[in-house]
Parts: structure tokens; C-alpha cells; sequence
């Protein structure tokens, strides 16, 4: 059993990168060995509701549509400062700068309206090895007034960070082999400062060359999310309304860049997603989208169930307009 800590108010991403940043010299100072064990708690932040306006510029960024139900992708930004507060401990075993994310997998249970309180919860699992360091889940679960409508888990690598854990098994995947593209994207240089605006995670490497280079990197390079989310977002009201969202990342996208996409749909329901370079047919992201076999609500139940609410048809969603 874990302790849960409730936090007054979702934490400012800023603060915590200074914070990691200062316990990350304090280790190195004194020399401190790192624990093979994450924290035994769970931070819990309650009754957060979405800005409006910060929703709006998260859609349009992305190319989600002006929908009054969160995309699944504007979740994990919610949520992603409460997990981070986690990084950032002291007795955190892994530094929380130049963390690697390698992969994302989101359980939406329904949709979650604009409007709707959310109680949101981060807890560390699975310390293990990987070939290159050490990696670690961050578990996220979301709830409006109890239940579960979404979940989390999102993989970060510790290169060269070695607490003596077994090794793990060798997770070989089969070579990429470029689809017929469906789509294209123009990234500019400024993508990276326009994401970090609508999320907050302002890491150097997506905010410009000159900060990216300090950190090891030619150019400054997209956020991982961004590109999901908008891959994501080319699926449309097709993903429909509960599903599970597994993404792996694998060669950053350099800024600025053109990116080729596919959204293809599988055998028997829900969407393979990729994102790749034109020129080298290297993958940036690989993604699938699977419906819920038996969704808890039927569609547009929230839309729905607002609109009878304030006595108006409940046969088309509630969209905000002039967006």
C-alpha cells in the first residue's frame, strides 16, 4: 500500500524543473547513492477543471476539433505537473533532467467534459532495467465524482543510469516498414515553444537550436505528445468515444522538419498511427487506437446528458462555436 498526499492545487511546472535541477546538483555534491526502490506514495490533487481558453489553444494547436470533451492527449497535460512532482523528489531514484519518454498507453473510459471536477493521482511503478539505463512507469488515473474515466501510464528512460536491477527482456520490434502516406505535416522551428506554451513543459531541447545544442542535440526537437496528439487528432470523431491509445517514440523530430503520416484503419476495428521521416523512412512515432469492446456509456453520452440537462435535443454533441 502506497500513502497518498493530497497537494492543494496542481503543481507549476517551472518550479519543479528548478526543483529537479537542485536536488540533481545537491546528489552530485554529496555523492548520494540512489536507492533501487521509487517513493511509496502517491500524490493526489483534487477538483481540477479545464480552462476554457487554454482548451481552445490546445485544439487548435493539434487540430483537435472545438468539441466541449477533452481530448485524451489535454488529459495528459492536466495531469502530467501532478507525475512530474513525483520526479522531482529527493528520494527519487532516477534525475528527473534529460529523462527520455518512450512510450504512452491512455485507457479513456468515456468522455470528460470541459466543465466536469477531476481528481487526478500519479503514482511510480516497475523500476527495471533497459539496455541503455533504467526506465519507469508513471501511472496517472483520472476520476469525475468516483469513477474512472481515464488512465495513464507513460514510460521514461534514465540513460546511463545503473541501480543494479535484472536485466530486462530484450523488447525487439520489427523493422519499420513506411506505409503509403495519408498525410504530411510542415513543422516550423517555433513548434516546440508553441506546444511548451499550451503545456507548460518548457524543457530546453524543444524551445529553440541554441538550448537544444547545449543538451546534445543539433536542433531543437518536437515534444513527443505533440506528435501523438496530433496524430491522434487526424483520427477524428472516428476514434469514438472510449478506447485505449498505445504510443511508442522512437527518433525525434527535428525542428523544423516535414513529417509524413499514416492513419490507416485495422482488421477488425480502431486505427494504426505513424509519424516518420520522408527523407530516411525513420520512425518518430508509432501508434495504435483500439475501441473498448463494451464501453460503460453509449456515444456522446456525456454531450448527450448535458443537453437534456438544459432541455435541449440530445441527438447532436454540444460544440462551442467561433473557436
Amino acid at each position: 500500500m502506497t500513502r497518498v498526499v493530497d497537494l492543494p492545487a496542481v503543481p507549476g511546472l517551472g518550479g519543479l524543473y528548478a526543483r529537479g535541477a537542485a536536488g540533481a546538483a545537491r546528489r552530485a555534491v554529496l555523492r548520494r547513492p540512489r536507492a533501487a526502490t521509487v517513493p511509496d506514495v502517491e500524490y493526489r490533487v483534487r477538483g481540477v477543471r479545464a480552462d476554457l481558453a487554454h482548451l481552445t489553444a490546445y485544439q487548435r494547436l493539434v487540430g483537435e476539433s472545438a468539441s466541449d470533451a477533452l481530448p485524451a492527449g489535454y488529459v495528459h497535460v492536466l495531469a502530467f505537473p501532478v507525475a512530474t512532482a513525483l520526479l522531482v523528489r529527493d528520494d527519487f531514484p532516477l534525475p528527473a533532467l534529460g529523462m527520455v519518454h518512450l512510450a504512452n498507453t491512455v485507457e479513456q473510459h468515456r468522455p470528460v467534459g470541459h466543465d466536469e471536477p477531476l481528481d487526478i493521482q500519479a503514482v511510480a511503478r516497475d523500476l527495471r532495467a533497459h539496455r541503455t539505463g533504467t526506465q519507469v512507469d508513471l501511472v496517472v488515473s483520472v476520476r469525475s465524482g468516483g469513477e474512472l474515466v481515464w488512465r495513464g501510464v507513460s514510460t521514461y528512460l534514465a540513460k546511463a543510469v545503473d541501480l543494479g536491477l535484472p536485466a530486462a527482456p530484450d523488447d525487439a520490434r520489427a523493422p519499420f516498414v513506411a506505409p503509403l502516406p495519408t498525410g504530411q505535416w510542415r513543422l516550423d522551428a517555433a513548434t516546440g515553444r508553441r506546444y511548451a506554451a499550451v503545456s507548460g513543459d518548457r524543457n530546453p531541447i524543444h524551445l529553440s537550436a541554441a538550448s537544444a545544442k547545449v543538451l546534445g542535440f543539433p536542433r531543437a526537437i518536437a515534444h513527443g505528445m505533440d506528435t501523438a496528439a496530433r496524430l491522434l487528432a487526424d483520427v477524428g470523431p472516428a476514434r469514438g468515444d472510449a478506447f485505449t491509445w498505445s504510443v511508442e517514440f522512437a527518433k525525434p523530430v527535428l525542428l523544423p522538419s516535414t513529417v509524413a503520416t499514416s492513419v490507416r484503419r485495422r482488421p477488425g476495428g480502431g486505427f494504426t498511427l505513424a509519424a516518420w521521416d520522408p527523407r530516411t523512412a525513420r520512425p518518430h512515432v508509432q501508434a495504435t487506437l483500439t475501441p473498448s469492446p463494451d464501453p460503460p456509456h453509449p456515444p456522446n453520452w456525456y454531450l448527450s446528458a448535458r443537453s437534456r440537462d438544459k432541455g435541449g435535443p440530445t441527438t447532436s454533441p454540444t460544440r462551442r462555436t467561433g473557436t
